[in-house]
């Protein structure tokens, strides 16, 4: 029998609405994940990839991940990983760091054998690059095999991957995929093969309303049950509130009504996101925002999604800058590749983790036409408009603009990830952050 956490999506390191509160609390999440872990003896921890939200941490979010791993490192328990896109480096990964450390094992093609069962690892790896792969794992004589992959896998929402090709393709007969991307965890089977996602351990986005948490995974046919070789149970995490307060207007009803509804919840150090609907009287966004943290919140954010009527001549309200978005790409005349590229920054059915691809994948299918890329070319930008500004913000979020309420990473994730490649990195070297040519 093996028992394992898995875990993944942590984003170590972001500050969510611009907060060192928020950001001290996504290590404080992976450094709870890993006191269960030794509470309760687990045989290893499996990060299924984007423990940093930034591919150059700041040195106090390595150092502290450091720390924590060391506490795994001191109860004897083994940390297995792969790389995701938010922290993917053009070389040497800081999982690399890590295993030189003697901190962490990166999972691989060849098995690293725990208890009874035989783990291997699929970093993330891009559209355009998935053709090459031959899913040709090496043998293993363990009596279970585990992928630990990072990437949006069917039947999962935003999905990119099929799930069934690369179980079919792969050398080794596993019996689990353990995922990271998407930041709602879920479970299914997939072609015999349980495959699920334990979801981030901290909201990277207002759309994860629900708590966050962890996978405890046992490969063990007696302790599954029945023809299953392998046991899923999720276990929670106790992380900051999120208090979402929904609060629809009536014709009279305006700001004080919308106090009302906020002092109805406890605040107390809590992230306060109020949506404002229906019809009702202007309200002034940071007025409540500042009567919410006066109550004792951490954090206020309102969003007022009314279109409110103006005596003056407005052709966008604040609650829909749709408009002024489409206003604006209309008098651009953008070119039919700028207009792939705005289409999919903005579209609504464009997860934030497959945007930097899903623009790679646009501009690679018109390099043949170069004339799309002139300004009034063939296309337009009629059509530039056709998504809209996610204030959603799933998955998992190519924003960092955390001043939005509804900003977020990864939620596909939910994994709001526009650096899938991590190809560039125009960070001043002097801003407390460090890359991996310091250290190899």
């Amino acid at each position: 029998m093996t028992r394992v956490i898995h875990t993944g999506d942590t984003h170590i390191g972001y500050a969510q609405y611009h907060s060192p509160v928020r950001r001290r609390d996504f290590l404080d999440a992976f450094a709870a994940v890993v006191d269960d872990a030794v509470d309760g003896d687990v045989d290893a921890v499996v990060h299924a990839g984007d423990l940093f939200h930034d591919r150059r941490p700041e040195l106090p979010d390595l150092m502290g991940t450091i720390s924590v791993l060391r506490r795994l490192d001191d109860a004897g328990i083994p940390f297995l990983a792969v790389v995701g896109n938010h922290e993917s480096t053009r070389g040497g990964q800081w999982l690399d760091l890590f295993e030189r450390l003697g901190l962490a094992t990166r999972l691989g093609d060849a098995p690293t054998v725990v208890g009874d069962t035989a783990f291997y690892g699929l970093d993330h790896v891009p559209v355009s690059r998935r053709d090459d792969l031959d899913y040709a794992f090496a043998d293993h004589d363990a009596e279970y095999a585990a992928l630990v992959a990072h990437g949006l896998f069917e039947p999962f929402g935003y999905a990119d991957w099929d799930t069934e090709e690369v179980l079919a393709e792969s050398d080794v007969a596993f019996d689990a995929m353990l995922l990271g991307d998407n930041h709602t965890p879920d479970v299914a089977e997939v072609a015999g093969t349980w495959v699920t996602y334990p979801g981030s351990t901290e909201r990277a986005s207002a759309s994860e309303t629900e708590g966050r948490g962890y996978n405890l995974v046992t490969f063990d046919a007696d302790a599954a049950g029945g023809d299953d070789r392998v046991e899923i149970r999720r276990r929670a995490l106790d992380t900051r509130p999120f208090v979402f307060v929904e609060v629809d207007l009536r014709e009279g009803e305006g700001e004080s009504r919308v106090r009302e509804q906020v002092r109805q919840h406890d605040l107390d150090d809590a992230v306060v996101l109020v949506d404002v609907t229906g019809g009702g009287d202007p309200v002034t966004p940071a007025a409540v925002e500042a009567f919410a943290t006066d109550e004792g919140a951490l954090i206020a954010r309102v969003t007022d999604r009314r279109e409110v009527e103006t005596e003056t001549e407005v052709d966008v309200s604040f609650a829909d800058p749709e408009d002024a978005v489409r206003e604006r790409l209309d008098g651009m005349s953008l070119s039919p590749a700028a207009t792939d590229v705005e289409d999919a920054v903005r579209s609504e059915t464009v997860s934030d983790s497959n945007v930097r691809e899903t623009v790679k994948r646009r501009v690679e299918e018109r390099l043949d036409d170069l004339d799309a890329f002139d300004s009034g070319g063939e296309g337009g930008n009629e059509d530039s408009a056709s998504g809209g500004i996610d204030t959603s913000d799933g998955a998992d979020e190519p924003s960092t603009d955390d001043a939005d309420p509804t900003d977020s990473t990864d939620d596909a994730d939910g994994d709001a990830d526009a650096d899938d490649d991590a190809d560039t990195d125009d960070s001043d070297p002097t801003d407390g952050q460090v890359s991996m040519e310091d250290y190899l």
